[in-house]
């Protein structure tokens, strides 16, 4: 048995901060956000506005796109770094919200690579025959812990939310997941905060951005060679690359790695900003509503964020 993505969507909040507006906050220019990230906006959250909020609305498309009812799911994974509360879990918030009882809910905390890993579980539900149809969102308000003096963290996060639908298949969609972690690397990129230290200040995003990058750059380059690799595959051979949104010159630089032309690399980044955990299925949902990605074509999804981690999917769509 495998699983396959049956449906997507996505969900964004209203509010748009874009580069000039950040220039009356921060010392920044348009000029220097655009050439060092590509990003010229972000969305974030309203006062009221919640973590699970953004999930429900991606959930509900994902859903619709999928021709099914919350009342269907068997399984429930949100990965988020930014959570409505410290307990119960987001996924449980959501599952309330969709008046779904009794099926699995918990969330997946691996930063930005949080879709990646979250996918690969429920993933690896479907294949043991522990799950037929499963949700799973990339839901974050990373606003909420960004330093807005800090210019190198405040111009880079934004806030929304992606999701999709896995359901079992005799067919293979998801091929292979490739997950990765080293604690070693923490202090490059964390918030070092957190109720177990006793701590109750204002948590906020900490990153040693240059070392960050090239850490980046070589780990996704590997991820790249161990994901072709285990599958006996070409890079020709990959229609869709659609990569964690953090940065263009990172994304670029995959892209390269893979052979490919930057026309078949999904990019949101200048839209969205770095969303974590939910930028890859808010790229992926964008790619499939404007009708770029086709049933039958092969993606290769990667990601890499704090901790570090990082892994891949490789999926026929």
């Amino acid at each position: 048995m495998f699983s396959r993505i049956s449906g997507t969507g996505s969900f964004l909040p209203a509010k748009v901060l874009t580069n000039k507006d950040l220039e009356e906050i921060v010392d920044t220019t348009d000029q220097w956000i655009r050439e060092r990230t590509g990003i010229r906006q972000r969305h974030v959250v309203s006062e009221g506005e919640s973590c699970s909020d953004l999930a429900e609305g991606a959930a509900r498309r994902a859903l619709e796109s999928a021709g099914l009812e919350p009342s269907d799911l068997d399984l429930i994974v949100v990965a988020t770094t930014t959570p409505d509360q410290i307990f119960p879990s987001t996924a449980c918030l959501l599952q309330q919200r969709l008046d779904v009882h009794g099926c699995p809910a918990f969330d997946v905390q691996a930063v930005c690579t949080g879709f990646i890993y979250a996918l690969s579980v429920a993933d690896k539900f479907i294949r043991t025959g522990s799950s037929r149809r499963a949700l799973v969102v990339g839901s974050e308000t990373m606003s909420r812990i960004l330093n807005w003096q800090d210019r190198s963290t405040c111009v880079l996060f934004g806030d929304g939310a992606g999701a999709v639908v896995l359901e079992a298949d005799e067919e293979p969609g998801i091929i292979s997941t490739h997950l990765h972690a080293d604690g070693a690397y923490k202090g490059l990129l964390q918030v070092p905060h957190g109720i177990g230290f006793g701590q109750s200040d204002d948590p906020y995003i900490e990153m040693k951005g240059n070392e960050v990058f090239r850490m980046a750059v070589t780990t996704l380059g590997r991820i790249v060679d161990e994901t072709l690799e285990a599958n006996g595959m070409e890079k020709s051979e990959i229609d869709w690359l659609v990569p964690h949104q953090a940065n263009t010159r990172i994304i670029q630089a995959t892209a390269r790695k893979l052979d490919l032309p930057m026309e078949q690399v999904v990019v949101t980044v200048g839209e969205h900003g770095n969303t974590s955990a939910a930028s890859i299925p808010l790229a992926l949902d964008t790619a499939v509503r404007d009708g770029r990605i086709r049933r039958g074509e092969t993606l290769l999804m990667e990601a890499f964020g704090g901790g570090f981690t990082w892994g891949s999917v490789l999926a026929r769509y």
